[in-house]
């Protein structure tokens, strides 16, 4: 018998991801109701679960009460401080069972580099599977020259573009099969 993975999304909602962002929890909403076991998370500076806001069957109302427990949408970002959160208040109740975990940012981040390195392994060492989506990654001419992005790359089995409906749709297919 075929049982899928568990899925773990976290989606950064900082300044620099704000005209991606409700994309993406229009994405983080479809999931939510097409997928079992899946558990959905945002940051900025600080993480939020918001998988029981998106469980509503109204679009539009599940994300503004996903964006209305969000304090600090349009912020800063760090990365490492909220997989921290993560690592250490979630992931054995989410991540178990060999879950595939998606991080959606573009990397760029204002936090400690060695707690993100840290953080990044220690998420890496506890699921299946660590891609990493980027909507810049669909530029011909992107190059990941951040820090925390070099920081993160060596540690994600995939960096995937997260651009257009095209990447979105190779997404779907390519968690079909590592999902199985």
């Amino acid at each position: 018998k075929h049982k899928p993975r568990p899925l773990v999304v976290i989606c950064d909602v900082s300044g620099s991801m704000a005209r991606y962002s409700r994309l993406f929890l229009y994405l983080m909403h479809s999931l939510v109701h097409g997928t079992a076991r899946i558990e959905t998370f945002v940051f900025g500076t600080r993480l939020t679960r918001i998988t029981p806001a998106l469980r509503d069957g109204d679009l539009d109302t599940a994300v503004a009460r996903a964006s209305e427990l969000v304090l600090d949408w349009s912020g800063g970002t760090r990365i490492g401080e909220s997989l921290r959160s993560f690592n250490y208040r979630w992931s054995r109740r989410v991540s178990g069972h060999g879950a595939v975990a998606l991080i959606i940012s573009d990397g760029w981040d204002r936090g400690d580099q060695d707690v993100l390195g840290v953080e990044i392994r220690r998420l890496r060492r506890n699921v299946h599977r660590l891609i990493w989506l980027n909507p810049l990654a669909g530029s011909p001419s992107y190059q990941p020259l951040v820090r925390g992005i070099q920081t993160i790359l060596p540690h994600v089995d995939e960096m995937l573009p997260l651009h257009n409906l095209e990447s979105m749709a190779q997404l779907a297919g390519k968690l079909g099969a590592v999902r199985r």
